[in-house]
């Protein structure tokens, strides 16, 4: 007469222990939300921080290039010695004289550095889109190190999980194999099973560990943890619900195109100064001058003191340089060319990213749907399984790859979706809309 099997469900020490590694690993003390950490990387990241500083080199020169339309003024100061030896009616011996001498100046006609100035102007755009990007791959940074703490907490707190369930099964198994009921087969392959589970267990504590580090070193402090996603969570589909849409979008804004055109810009006035270097130029000058020197004849002993004041305007008109001003231009010219195939190659880069992008939440938000139904199969399949072996229809193999095929669709579902959060800012990103106000909608669907 056969002895029943012993049941293998989930004991209620168990489920206690799987909530208490979930509740453990997702929430803490220092538990800190999307915004916060933002933010504070922010302040502290070195990648931001280095583009930041350029930026505000972009502007300093910037201001450089205007230089050329303002006044300019100098003073100048000397003192010399002479000696003097003469046959004629004069003093002899050794002199000393001074002389002060303030010199200024105001550009009247200058194309040059007119069309350098406003170089400059359109180098702040370029300046402002490049800080503009640097803030939105922060911002995907940032969401990358927080949602890859997540997940390497999820698939510790699913490996944990499927560890205990596997001890389980595998205490199941060495009672019957005792009783007499099953084969050592079973025992054996619960251990087998076990062992790997432990085996994945240390690599998930090594990954969260890893990972914990990268969003430590993000913010600039340790022990950073952040908060979980609320459960159910809802994932919002992209709005507008077109991908031509989102490539117009691009348009309106996108620094890398900003950057593109507005270089084009600066390629055509560059064009302009080269150009200019057959024009004259007219400039105001003025120039005030004070000399003291000692009296050389004999009649006039004594220093002199002359004073002499100039204004004057000052032509220049260049006449031959040895074709250096033709070839100028021809150069500024062919860069104007390479500066105009360079935005369309921005524009037909962004227009490809912003789409794959776009397919790419869809595809997501698709996968999201099949693993929450593969969940919910996974699960009734391991119920089905668990009561299969129970009353002896099925055999212990059976119970753990049921287990398994559950925990790795917990581990992907739970992926996915970080994905299509974080997908959703790529889109964004590579639409050149995002910006810190995104995070917001994410921050409110954490646990608080």
């Amino acid at each position: 007469m056969s002895r029943p099997y012993t049941p293998c469900l989930p004991s209620t020490r168990l489920r206690r222990a799987i909530v208490a590694m979930a509740v453990g690993l997702a929430t803490s003390a220092q538990a800190q939300s999307l915004l916060d950490i933002y933010e504070a990387a922010r302040a502290y990241d070195a990648e931001y921080l280095s583009a930041r500083s350029q930026y505000e080199a972009d502007l300093a020169r910037a201001e450089q290039a205007k230089a050329g339309l303002r006044p300019q003024a100098g003073l100048s100061a000397g003192a010399n010695w002479s000696e003097l030896d003469s046959s004629a009616n004069v003093l002899d011996g050794s002199f000393t004289g001074q002389n002060l001498t303030l010199q200024a100046s105001q550009p009247l006609y200058r194309p040059a550095n007119r069309a350098a100035s406003q170089q400059g102007e359109l180098s702040v755009d370029i300046a402002r889109a490049r800080l503009q990007s640097a803030e939105q791959a922060l911002i995907v940074r940032t969401t990358q190190a927080y949602f890859d703490v997540l997940a390497a907490q999820d698939t510790m707190t699913f490996v944990r999980a499927q560890k205990a369930a596997v001890e389980e099964q595998l205490a199941a198994a060495q009672r019957n194999f005792e009783v007499g009921n099953t084969t050592v087969t079973d025992s054996r392959e619960a251990q087998a099973r076990y062992d790997l589970v432990r085996a994945q267990e240390i690599a998930a504590d090594n990954d969260l560990r890893v990972k914990k580090l990268a969003l430590d070193q993000l913010v600039g402090r340790t022990n950073v943890t952040p908060l979980p996603l609320a459960t159910p969570v809802e994932l919002p589909a992209p709005t507008p619900a077109d991908p031509q849409a989102w490539v117009a979008l691009t348009e309106q804004g996108h620094p890398v195109i900003q950057q593109a055109s507005r270089a084009l810009d600066i390629a055509r006035l560059e064009t302009t100064k080269a150009e200019a270097g057959h024009q004259p130029t007219l400039d105001l000058v003025a120039q005030y001058q004070v000399a003291r020197a000692p009296s050389t004849y004999a009649a006039i002993p004594g220093y002199l003191r002359n004073r002499t004041a100039t204004v004057g305007l000052q032509f220049n008109l260049p006449l031959y340089a040895g074709h250096a001003i033709q070839n100028r231009v021809k150069e500024a010219l062919a860069l104007e060319d390479k500066a105009r195939t360079d935005l369309e190659a921005a524009r037909r880069s962004v227009s490809q990213a912003t789409r794959s992008a776009y397919f790419g939440v869809l595809s997501g938000l698709g996968q999201v749907k099949a693993l929450e139904a593969a969940e919910a199969s996974s699960q009734s399949a391991l119920d089905a399984n668990q009561l299969g072996y129970q009353v002896g229809v099925r055999i212990n193999i059976d119970v753990l790859n049921a287990q398994s095929q559950l925990y790795q669709t917990k581990r992907d579902l739970a992926q996915a979706r970080y994905n299509v959060l974080l997908g959703s800012l790529r889109l964004r990103q590579a639409s050149g809309q995002l910006s810190p106000e995104d995070l917001r909608p994410i921050d409110a669907m954490l646990a608080r």
